[in-house]
């Protein structure tokens, strides 16, 4: 009997779509069938390049190919929405990049995409893949922290305005905090139970701009950088309450006077804590001692390349064995319920109640 293999589209075919393409080709189990770009000469590249059969430059006319089971979107935010429910429609199963889509609203009628088409959608929260969160997870889920009732994250770049579509308010929705911010938020609510959010208090600051004057210090830029629109947030900082009385503070930087770039995830529980950024370790009590425990792992910091392989493995089990993701398209519309909330907070200036 011949294995089962899913045949996929990637739609998008941006920097993001590389370690999608990769991960795929790395799966016995999966085969990168198309390939969509708005430029179809980096269609055809990359479709002969990962030796897809069929390139377009019209995500719909990908849809129409009956041979294709599944599609991975990587386009900019403002399209998530649009192209992840036709793809529901034409009865393909989907994996749609952070964010979910550009609002809740959105959001909101993805999901109800999902439940009537009853296909398979999974969120591209990678770092639950992470290989150090999912150890921490499984010690979480052991009782080893008790319960969590405190959070602190952080992703601060000094210097990485990363300019083309990223900073165009209209086609990704807002800048670090819907970009880079909300790797921590889920990473940290994910690890927390996923408790209901209730309130939030927020800020965002636009002082700083973007920054191109800067040399001699390299930092990250899109293949199409251009920070000409620069309309969104520098700097975003929230307060997120939950309803078991848990709480998490965050805050995101494209730039910053600050000393150097810093990620942390910080969790603080009943029973004991963890770190999972920069790197791993938890901390505990024993016979009257505090223990700082450094888990014996193959890599201490943060494995994004193997986070990519697991999440899209994941993706391709959940396809072919009709399961339900660990990443859905609900746990999507919550994230964007938050990230929609500070942004709120910060244009109201008061607390936003859920």
């Amino acid at each position: 009997m011949a294995e089962e293999i899913l045949r996929i589209g990637i739609i998008g075919g941006g920097g993001i779509s590389d370690v999608h393409l990769k991960a795929i080709r790395n799966n016995r189990k999966a085969l990168i069938h198309a390939i969509c770009d708005l430029n179809i000469r980096r269609a055809e590249e990359k479709a002969k390049e990962y030796q897809a059969p069929y390139f377009y430059s019209d995500y719909l006319e990908l849809l129409k190919l009956e041979t294709i089971d599944a599609v991975v979107i990587c386009t900019w935010n403002c399209t998530h929405a649009e192209i992840a429910i036709a793809a529901l429609e034409a009865g393909k199963h989907v994996f749609v990049e952070k964010p979910l889509s550009k609002t809740l609203e959105e959001a909101i009628l993805i999901e109800q995409a999902v439940k009537r088409n009853k296909k398979q959608l999974q969120m591209g929260f990678v770092r639950r893949f992470e290989p150090n969160v999912m150890v921490l997870k499984k010690f979480i889920d052991e009782g080893e922290l008790g319960e969590i009732y405190y959070a602190k994250a952080s992703s601060l770049r000094r210097l990485g305005n990363p300019g083309g579509w990223f900073t165009d308010e209209a086609k990704s929705g807002g800048g670090p905090l819907i970009d880079i911010g909300i790797h921590i938020i889920d990473t940290s609510w994910y690890l927390m139970g996923r408790p209901r959010v209730t309130s939030v208090y927020g800020n965002t600051y636009r002082r700083l701009g973007k920054r191109a004057n800067i040399k001699n210090l390299s930092f990250y830029k899109t293949a199409d950088f251009n920070v000409s629109v620069n309309d969104v947030e520098d700097l975003a900082h929230a307060v997120i309450k939950f309803e078991n009385g848990a709480s998490l503070m965050v805050d995101c930087s494209y730039t910053l006077h600050a000393k150097k770039d810093e990620t942390n995830l910080r969790l603080y529980g009943e029973c004991g804590g963890a770190e999972i950024e920069p790197e791993f370790c938890l901390i505990s009590e024993r016979h009257d001692t505090i223990l700082n425990i450094q888990p014996q792992t193959d890599q201490s910091g943060l494995n994004l390349l193997k986070a990519f392989q697991n999440q899209n493995d994941h993706f391709v089990e959940c396809c072919l064995e009709g399961r339900e993701p660990i990443s859905t398209v609900g746990d999507g519309k919550e994230v964007m319920r938050m990230i929609m909330a500070i942004y709120e907070s910060a244009r109201l200036g008061h607390e936003v109640l859920l």
